[in-house]
């Protein structure tokens, strides 16, 4: 069930999208967790564009805010109006009350702005006014930054990262893909026209069928061991969480589901581990002087531990 919806959404997302079936597939696997993405990688790859396609074949609402110094918490949450005819306040509901929310320049807004999307990422509410309100469900946040510019940005702080399943980097195109790219779009945008191919609810039905994908009990202590290791490295500072651990489990669950199985195997950790944990390490300052890179010390910790071996 879960690997034909997967089939549908991939090949709707594709007529506009080129070429990048890795970054689709990752994506799915965070609706799938209803989990939130990270992206960072250069303007102009197709970032918003993935994210629109996305809820568009999903047949999800969809806000953009464009993360700004000058935006305040109350332009993502929403806020309490007076209406003068109703002589009373009523709520105004912010862009976060979407079900598929891009979150572009993340790193460009203060913190105060960045800690607003929060609760609504983690707890799935939004509280306005001593008012809590549930965000609509499924809810996936996608949120982009540039890595290459560094002036008026507001690095996010541990605690956000942590909040976000994968990191995804969505890269150039090949020479042939970019061609495709040019084809596709003389005429006009594909986008406008992209139909829904699931709905909400059969999300939602994907969403529980995901939890019941099988993990060995070798397999979770091998889960587990990748996840501790992370914290004795000498040359990491501050290793992944525990909810980094949780993650990494439900993503490999996520992952085999969409390759058809109804268990997870230890390639499925394997494949998963550098997009869930890589942006939760710090890396030691000596390590860094080195040219250590997270990606790096996540591959080799995971060909660390030992893989389990079924009798």
């Amino acid at each position: 069930m879960i690997a034909e919806v997967a089939r549908r959404i991939r090949e709707n997302i594709q007529k506009v999208i080129i070429g990048k079936d890795d970054v689709i597939d990752l994506s799915m696997v965070a609706v799938l967790c209803e989990g939130h993405v990270l992206m960072e990688d250069v303007p102009g790859i197709g970032k918003t564009t993935l994210a629109r396609a996305l809820a568009a074949s999903l047949g999800c609402s969809f806000r953009r805010i464009q993360f700004t110094p000058d935006l305040l918490p109350s332009d993502v949450t929403g806020l309490n109006w007076f209406n003068q005819k109703e002589q009373a306040f009523e709520y105004r509901p912010g862009p976060v009350m979407a079900q598929v929310v891009l979150a572009d320049e993340i790193n460009r807004a203060t913190p105060r702005t960045q800690s607003a999307l929060l609760e609504a990422m983690q707890e799935r509410t939004v509280t306005v006014d001593g008012v809590t309100r549930p965000v609509p469900r499924p809810f996936l946040v996608i949120a982009t930054q540039n890595p290459v510019e560094l002036e008026g940005t507001f690095p996010l702080p541990e605690a956000q990262v942590d909040r976000f399943l994968l990191r995804i980097a969505i890269g150039y195109p090949s020479e042939a893909e970019e061609n495709q790219i040019l084809e596709r779009f003389r005429r006009s945008d594909p986008l406008p026209e992209l139909q829904p191919v699931t709905t909400p609810q059969e999300i939602l039905a994907l969403q529980e069928e995901r939890r019941e994908v099988r993990v060995e009990e070798s397999l979770r202590d091998y889960i587990v061991r990748i996840a501790r290791l992370t914290r004795s490295h000498p040359e990491v500072e501050l290793g992944a969480s525990p909810r980094a651990t949780l993650a990494l489990y439900q993503t490999a669950q996520a992952w085999a589901a969409l390759q058809g199985r109804d268990f997870v195997l230890p390639d499925d950790v394997k494949r998963m581990a550098p997009h869930v944990l890589t942006h939760r390490l710090v890396i030691s300052p000596q390590a860094q002087l080195r040219g250590r890179e997270p990606r790096e010390l996540v591959s080799a910790i995971v060909e660390t531990v030992p893989v389990p071996v079924e009798g």
